[in-house]
């Protein structure tokens, strides 16, 4: 069957995510939208995962417990987890990776954590944005002793991605999929990095706003929805 996604969407939490992006909105647009499954993944942080995964299992979405990881290369790679616990545990993980700088809400934007209510429960007070001190090359390896799985972020932008930090994707890397934005051309890119023939590509919103989430249109074929199943096809194509 099809079921449609998009794993990678950014919440209140996210310094320059907008505060309506809450966990009822988020899971309401989700279905409004048609999607089938999608991933809470704020910038370098998962503590608005519970808040929203509560949501989707009262309305019947599947969210998946990830993160955008910026790494020591300023690289963004999307990193997914199969449950709540292991999502908390590199949570725990990264943040003792991460630079220590107060967030300055009038600068950056707020930091906010939300209950499934969409009521406040706190701020985290470090900046989420700044990169961490963990490799590109040794992402993937730490993901996966989380029981996770990572991949790179619109590689087509000319900030934040892979290409554009490092020119190409290292094979060193053994990503098995990688992700293009709405605005990136397939094609163009396989041809320019033959790397990206032999891995999935996925295409995600990246959606910081409301009205940046998109309709229902990437899917995946599976025998049946799970997170389980999500990221079995993340990880095999």
């Amino acid at each position: 069957m099809k079921y449609y996604y998009d794993l990678h969407l950014h919440s209140c939490l996210s310094p320059c995510g907008d505060e309506d992006m809450t966990p009822n909105n988020i899971v309401g647009m989700s279905k409004l939208l048609g999607l089938d499954v999608i991933a809470l993944t704020d910038h370098n942080s998962v503590l608005n995962c519970e808040a929203v995964m509560k949501v989707g299992a009262e309305n019947n979405l599947c969210v998946i417990p990830g993160m955008e990881l910026t790494t020591g290369e300023e690289i963004h790679v999307v990193c997914l987890f199969p449950t709540l616990e292991k999502a908390l545990s590199w949570n725990d993980y990264v943040k003792e990776h991460q630079m220590q700088f107060p967030n300055r809400a009038d600068i950056y934007g707020r930091q906010v954590i939300m209950n499934e209510k969409d009521e406040e429960t706190g701020e985290v007070e470090n900046l989420l944005i700044l990169a961490t001190d963990i490799s590109v090359m040794d992402v993937k390896r730490l993901v996966e002793s989380y029981d996770g799985v990572c991949y790179p972020a619109h590689i087509n932008r000319d900030s934040m991605s892979i290409i554009a930090s490092l020119g190409d994707i290292p094979p060193e890397c053994d990503f098995t999929c990688c992700e293009v934005s709405s605005s990136g051309d397939v094609e163009k890119l396989r041809n320019a990095y033959p790397i990206l023939n032999d891995m999935l590509i996925v295409r995600d919103s990246d959606a910081h706003y409301l009205q940046n989430m998109k309709d229902a249109q990437n899917y995946f074929e599976l025998d049946s929805l799970s997170v389980e199943s999500v990221l079995e096809k993340l990880k095999n194509k």
